[in-house]
């Protein structure tokens, strides 16, 4: 279906750490390796970048339209703390249920790669998006 199809379907999808525990630099480094891998593997997804914070994880990919947005993130993010915890079973990760997506347009990648690419000073500066930062999660529904 996505041959005979056009398409521009940019995300940025975040997610946090349950109970925000830190994500170490050694761990970041092999977590963010682990997410472009299944990205690379998953047919109809394009990554186009990862970044966050040490107790969350930002990332900007487009996507065919046969992709489902709720099945992909649950299987990077099952497949993320799978390996991370079988790596690192000192530095453990577990993930909130819930997630933030948000659709963009093309023009906007660069400003969203920046975003993300920076998000270590855009929090130590409060110049944080509140559209790229928002997830939703069970406590927020609650």
């Amino acid at each position: 279906m996505a041959n005979h199809a056009f398409h521009e379907i940019y995300l940025h999808i975040t997610w946090h750490n349950d109970h925000d525990r830190p994500i170490t630099p050694e761990v970041e480094t092999y977590l963010y390796d682990l997410i472009r891998a299944k990205c690379r593997m998953t047919s109809g997804v394009y990554l186009h970048g990862i970044g966050g914070t040490e107790t969350h994880v930002h990332l900007a990919i487009s996507i065919e339209p046969t992709i489902l947005i709720s099945e992909l993130i649950g299987e990077i993010k099952g497949a993320a703390s799978h390996d991370v915890n079988q790596r690192f079973t000192d530095h453990p990760i577990a993930w909130k249920r819930g997630y933030g997506v948000v659709s963009f347009s093309k023009r906007d990648l660069v400003w969203v790669l920046s975003y993300i690419q920076n998000q270590k000073q855009h929090h130590a500066q409060g110049t944080l998006s509140e559209k790229l930062e928002r997830i939703t999660t069970v406590e927020s529904i609650q």
